[in-house]
């Protein structure tokens, strides 16, 4: 599906990155998508929240997928408020007080999740819970832990890389590279 590229790639945060995790491209791929949001639904089911909060943009399509995979209400907090039209900074169904499950497709500094969650907090939404799809492994869970939030991720990134070098996508000195980057990344 593409959504795995090795490379020299800038991240977000301007931080060099010697691979790239591209997962806006499952929309493309239904039954990669459907996958995604099948094994979310069975990290979800013992989760407790009202709703699921997806990013936009990348989680939106995977929130979609999961909330279907799990019959779970979705909603999501917009980027920008709207000028026009109803105005809301959510979109979706839910009452002030709910739970809210916040769901992204990756997670690396953790940097904006927070920004979400300071979102839904505004619409007195209660964020308790956090699940990625990829953990990229570079101080989002430690942050975002200290700050009292559950941090769940479907795959580790050190969990993909010996997979990917096994099946052939990746040579074994691009995984050291990749360590090497992820080890130092950490200092």
């Amino acid at each position: 599906s593409g959504c795995v590229k090795f490379g020299s790639f800038t991240l977000k945060s301007g931080k060099q990155s010697p691979f790239y995790l591209d997962l806006r491209r499952l929309v493309s791929y239904p039954k990669h998508l459907n996958a995604v949001g099948a094994a979310l639904a069975n990290l979800l089911v013992n989760l407790p929240f009202d709703h699921i909060a997806a990013i936009p943009y990348a989680a939106l399509p995977i929130g979609v997928a999961a909330s279907l995979q799990s019959n779970r209400s979705l909603i999501y907090p917009r980027r920008e408020a709207k000028a026009y039209g109803t105005g809301v900074n959510i979109e979706g169904v839910f009452q002030a007080g709910d739970t809210v499950l916040l769901l992204d497709d990756l997670a690396t500094t953790g940097e904006t999740k927070i920004e979400a969650i300071d979102r839904l907090k505004s619409a007195d939404l209660v964020v308790k819970d956090i699940v990625v799809v990829i953990d990229r492994e570079q101080g989002a869970a430690a942050m975002l832990g200290q700050l009292g939030y559950n941090f769940h991720a479907l795959v580790k990134l050190s969990e993909l890389l010996p997979i990917w070098e096994k099946q052939g996508f990746l040579s074994a000195e691009h995984h050291a590279e990749i360590q090497r980057y992820l080890a130092d990344d950490h200092v």
